[in-house]
C-alpha cells in the first residue's frame, strides 16, 4: 500500500512511467480502458469513412476520404501495439467486433457506450452522404484535436509518444474536412446540407467529452492520465467550432 501510494503521489506531481513492469494494477486498468476506447473509436471511424469514399463528388475528395480511412486504421494499430506490451492478443482484438456496425440514425445514445466495444458513442451513428461525412469529420476532428492536448501528455511515456506522432495527422484530417466544408458552402444547396448535418452531429460530438462533474476525472488526474476537466475541454471545442464555422457562414 505504501509503495502504491508513493507511485500515485509521484504521478500526481507529474511523474511518468516507462514500461508495463512498473505500472500498478489500478493504473494498468485505467490505461487499458483509455487505450481500448481510442483503438475502438479509430477502427469504427475508419470503417465509417471507408463507407463514405463512394459519397465523394470528385477525385480530390475520394483521396481525402481514403487517406482518413487509412490513417485512422494505422493510428489504431499503433496504440494497439502498446496494448500488446501489456499482453493483449492484438490479432484477436482486431476481429472481435463489427467496426462498421451502426445504430439507427434517429437513435439517442448520449454518452452511453453500446454494442459491446468501447468506441465513443458518436461512432455508432451512420454517415448518410458526403455533406454528412464532411461535417462529422470537421466537428469530430476538432474534438480530437482538443483531446490530443490531454493524450500527448499522459503519464505513461510510451503511449504519450505514440500520441505525439499521431496528433499532426489527426489535425490534418480536420483540415481536409474544413477544405471540404469550404467547397460545400459555395452553393446554397451545400449550405443547407451542411447546416442540417451540423445540427445533427453537434450534440453527438459534444457528448463525446463525457459528463460534467465527473468523479472519474479526479481519479484519472491523480494518475496523470487526465488534466483538464470535461467541461474545460468541451468549452475549448465549442470555441474552435465557432471560430471554424463562423468565417464560412455556417454558425
Amino acid at each position: 500500500m505504501t509503495e502504491t501510494m508513493n507511485i500515485e503521489d509521484y504521478l500526481a506531481q507529474g511523474g511518468v512511467l516507462t514500461s508495463p513492469g512498473n505500472v500498478p494494477a489500478r493504473y494498468r486498468g485505467e490505461l487499458m480502458r483509455l487505450m481500448g476506447s481510442f483503438v475502438d473509436s479509430e477502427l469504427a471511424a475508419s470503417a465509417g469513412f471507408a463507407a463514405s469514399i463512394n459519397f465523394a463528388p470528385g477525385i480530390k475528395e475520394r483521396i481525402a476520404a481514403s487517406r482518413i480511412t487509412l490513417e485512422k486504421a494505422d493510428h489504431a494499430e499503433r496504440v494497439l501495439a502498446v496494448m500488446g506490451d501489456f499482453g493483449t492478443d492484438m490479432a484477436r482484438y482486431q476481429r472481435q467486433h463489427d467496426w462498421a456496425a451502426r445504430v439507427a440514425r434517429d437513435a439517442d445514445l448520449g454518452a452511453t457506450r453500446t454494442g459491446g466495444d468501447m468506441r465513443l458513442s458518436v461512432f455508432h451513428y451512420p454517415i448518410t452522404g458526403w455533406a454528412d461525412a464532411v461535417v462529422m469529420n470537421v466537428l469530430m476532428g476538432l474534438a480530437t484535436g482538443v483531446q490530443m492536448t490531454e493524450l500527448t501528455r499522459l503519464s505513461y511515456a510510451p503511449l504519450a509518444e505514440v500520441f505525439r506522432e499521431i496528433a499532426p495527422r489527426e489535425a490534418r484530417h480536420a483540415e481536409l474536412g474544413i477544405e471540404g466544408l469550404d467547397r460545400l458552402a459555395a452553393t446554397p444547396e451545400g449550405v443547407a446540407e451542411a447546416k442540417a448535418a451540423i445540427a445533427y452531429w453537434s450534440p453527438r460530438v459534444a457528448a463525446s467529452f463525457g459528463l460534467s462533474g465527473s468523479e472519474r476525472h479526479d481519479r484519472l488526474a491523480r494518475l496523470g492520465l487526465r488534466h483538464a476537466t470535461n467541461e474545460v475541454l468541451l468549452a475549448r471545442w465549442e470555441t474552435l467550432v465557432s471560430e471554424t464555422l463562423g468565417p464560412i457562414g455556417l454558425n
